[in-house]
């Protein structure tokens, strides 16, 4: 018999930190903004009244801070990013490269509390001793 296991939620990882980076009302719908976050810079993607994502700022593929000025769409139910460079496309719910085999883009959780947008972030640097989509 197999078992087929609920997908897990996604949720932060215990080592995270959840920063408050700005007033919801600081966000276009629809489109995109950076923010630099505890040293990581971050883009914040409005979609409705209450939603936000947030991800990497840097591209995964090239490394250059653009992905808050990539083109909001969608697959199936999935809301995406393409990058304004390579035009590689990102589930904003995954991160997982939608356009074949490139390297994923991190995604950040978020919350809406109190007219406020929360990011959780890694609270401790990598391995390398910087924080990663941050160049030294």
């Amino acid at each position: 018999m197999t078992e087929t296991l609920p997908e897990a939620p996604t949720r932060p990882a215990a080592a995270t930190a959840w920063h408050d980076v700005c007033a919801l009302t600081d966000l276009e719908p629809l489109w995109g903004e950076a923010a630099r976050v505890a040293g990581r810079q971050v883009a914040l993607y409005r979609l409705d009244p209450s939603t936000v994502l947030a991800a990497d700022h840097r591209d995964p593929r090239t490394g250059a801070c653009v992905m808050a000025r990539g083109i909001l769409g969608s697959r199936g139910g999935a809301v995406t990013v393409a990058s304004p460079l390579h035009k590689e496309v990102y589930d904003l719910g995954t991160g997982h490269c939608l356009s074949g085999d490139g390297p994923d883009l991190p995604v950040h959780p978020v919350r809406v509390r109190d007219g406020r947008v929360l990011v959780a972030l890694p609270s401790a640097p990598s391995a390398g001793g910087e924080l990663p989509g941050v160049r030294p």
